[in-house]
């Protein structure tokens, strides 16, 4: 009768348990709602109910007789692990939700964009330590629920345990971003005195491996929120270096000298901190300024800024320059033709294109100094630009610079931002032109059968020159080259240069099926095949890269050049391998 009685009271507990869980599961998405909606009020009060459920699981969790029934050979292991999701739901709920939301209700996030006035930052340092506790808090419940072992589990506790690992996982990672972030940011936007970053416009009609070459140049300010854009230059105008600035010898052998000697090489090498690092040295070489840090950005991300910003007014001098023929307007939809294609059509002195490019950057960040920006927006873009390696950064601050490299922000091909099996795709114009606007390019890791316990797995690059058939005649010499550099007008030559994951080797390179030389290096541990192929107006050819000796296990994953094309339409789905089993 008294067993009868208690497994009765342990149904009734781990009825109690699996509905708190429910309703407590079920109000995330109503929390991300209001926070999302910028409705501290109502997400606070989600949190109260959440923390009211996980509290009520974690309370049924331990009832005595639960615990006991924990201790049960065998089947204890389930009520264990019931036990244990609950404590970490009430964990997440106290310690981690309702202080990150306090710290929500108490930030002003319009403020704390940049903007023509000085910002309080101090809401935002103040809240390092409660986000930091928040992010510590949830990673503890993490670990304890990974050291589960779920296999001898029921499926009624083996399926929620791994519903709530993938959670707990997915916030972990977020909160560390937001920890890190309110570690650094307050100092990157100036809050302790005022920091000056080189911006750094690339431009991807001529390609450079972090996106384009580097065209106009800013100093951009930040003092206490207020961003100011000072100095204006370009690439161009930093002139030749000498002697040139030394850079590693692995870099140098892939790369050149010239990432040291032209500030329009600088990103030769897919290794933004590198890149960065040097043209720091290049701005103070030639101007006597130190920049703080580098800024990167590509046009297609100042899209996305005018998304947010709203369209933007061209000075009607530039637009004079001109002749009339670019837009008096650049927004969203418009700025990349403009600023990648028309502009060469319609000017063709490089010292006026320059001007204009200057002019351009100057009415963009204007706009985002004077708030014009909708802050939702805004972070959407700037986030959507960052995931799609078309915002970079980097600071000449060691403390900083060691948080950012945990992120892909940082541009860095080695290091806490790259995973185990990592493989990239890099693209270094050699037209000496501006026709890799005309270029359309799809990237695709194809798996083979392992050989000997190491996974293959070849890299596939297919390139194709969309520029009329006319093009040497009907393109302007600026877009085309003229020849200047052996490359046929109209046709474009790429290097294409494929990184590995570190330890493996690159094997072999195809260009459409047949065997090829291919210059092979190593780079920070990591293995380098490069190939140059060139193109007529409407020719493909393809690349194939094999790695092989790979020992990482993990998912391969694969970072590419930013081009003018959308990354979904760049980088498409991997092909697994089709293996038969050993008999």
């Amino acid at each position: 009768m008294i067993s009868i009685a208690a497994v009765a009271w342990l149904g009734v507990k781990a009825t109690t348990i699996k509905s708190e869980l429910e309703a407590a599961s079920q109000l995330i998405p109503v929390l991300k709602q209001k926070i999302a909606d910028n409705n501290p009020q109502e997400a606070g009060a989600a949190v109260d109910k959440l923390r009211s459920h996980a509290a009520a699981a974690r309370e049924a969790a331990g009832d005595p007789l639960w615990t006991l029934a924990s201790a049960i050979p065998g089947l204890g292991a389930n009520f264990s692990a019931a036990a244990e999701v609950a404590r970490s739901a009430d964990d997440v709920a106290a310690l981690g939700v309702a202080p990150l939301v306090a710290v929500f209700d108490s930030l002003n996030w319009n403020s704390l964009l940049p903007s023509s006035g000085h910002t309080n930052l101090g809401p935002l340092q103040q809240a390092a330590p409660s986000i930091s506790s928040a992010a510590h808090a949830v990673r503890t419940s993490a670990k304890r629920l990974s050291s589960i072992d779920s296999d001898s589990l029921l499926p009624q506790v083996a399926e929620p345990l791994a519903r709530a690992r993938e959670q707990l996982q997915a916030v972990t990672g977020a909160l560390d971003t937001a920890a890190d972030a309110s570690q650094v940011a307050p100092a990157m936007l100036g809050a302790n005195g005022s920091r000056s970053y080189l911006l750094m416009i690339q431009n991807n009609a001529e390609t450079r491996a972090s996106g384009g070459i580097p065209g106009a140049l800013a100093v951009l300010s930040l003092d206490k929120g207020k961003l100011t854009l000072g100095a204006q230059s370009s690439a161009g105008a930093i002139g030749v270096m000498s002697p040139v600035f030394p850079v590693d010898p692995e870099q140098q052998q892939i790369y050149s000298e010239r990432l040291g000697k032209y500030m329009q090489d600088v990103n030769l090498t897919p290794d933004f901190p590198t890149a960065a690092d040097t043209a720091q040295a290049m701005w103070e070489r030639k101007t006597g300024q130190r920049v703080d840090g580098v800024i990167s950005i590509d046009p297609i991300a100042l899209g996305y800024i005018l998304d947010a910003t709203g369209p933007v007014k061209v000075e009607p001098r530039l637009v004079a320059l001109a002749g009339g023929g670019l837009p008096a307007e650049l927004n969203g939809k418009n700025v990349v033709r403009t600023l990648l294609s028309d502009v060469y059509s319609q000017i063709e002195q490089p010292k006026i294109q320059d001007a204009y490019f200057a002019g351009v950057a100057q009415e963009i960040f204007t706009a985002l100094s004077n708030g014009k920006a909708n802050a939702k927006r805004l972070i959407q873009g700037i986030s959507r630009g960052t995931v799609e390696g078309r915002i970079l950064l980097w600071s000449a601050s060691a403390n900083d610079q060691a948080v950012l490299a945990k992120y892909p922000l940082s541009g860095s091909i080695a290091g806490p931002s790259i995973s185990p099996a990592q493989f990239g795709v890099y693209l270094n114009d050699g037209t000496g032109a501006k026709m890799d606007y005309y270029v359309k390019r799809t990237v695709q890791l194809v798996k083979e059968c392992a050989q000997d316990g190491y996974a293959h797995v070849n890299v596939r690059v297919t390139s194709t020159n969309t520029a009329p058939p006319d093009a040497a005649t009907s393109l302007p010499e600026y877009v085309t080259g003229g020849g200047a550099f052996g490359v046929p007008e109209g046709m474009v030559q790429t290097n294409i240069v494929a990184y590995g994951p570190s330890q493996s080797n690159v094997d072999t390179a195809l260009v459409d099926g047949k065997k090829v030389n291919f210059s092979a290096q190593r780079h920070s541990g990591r293995p380098v095949g490069a190939v140059m192929v060139r193109l007529a107006p409407g020719e493909s050819r393809t690349v194939e890269f094999t790695f092989g000796k790979i020992v990482q296990h993990t998912e391969p994953q694969l970072s590419v050049t930013p081009t003018v094309q959308a990354l979904k339409d760049v980088v498409l789905d991997t092909i697994p391998a089709k293996c038969v089993p050993a008999a």
